[in-house]
């Protein structure tokens, strides 16, 4: 995941919350989001 660009990581999240995908899928995406410092709100 960390050659994924910040704008695609973030899109994949919202992208992944709006379809509600598995639950396990969005923390992993959530934590990435929480390492690179990204404000967002989650």
């Amino acid at each position: 995941m960390s050659k994924m660009s910040d704008d695609l990581l973030l899109e994949s999240y919202f992208t992944a919350k709006e379809l509600e995908l598995c639950p396990d899928f969005l923390a992993l995406l959530e934590s990435e989001i929480q390492r690179r410092s990204l404000k967002v709100d989650l």
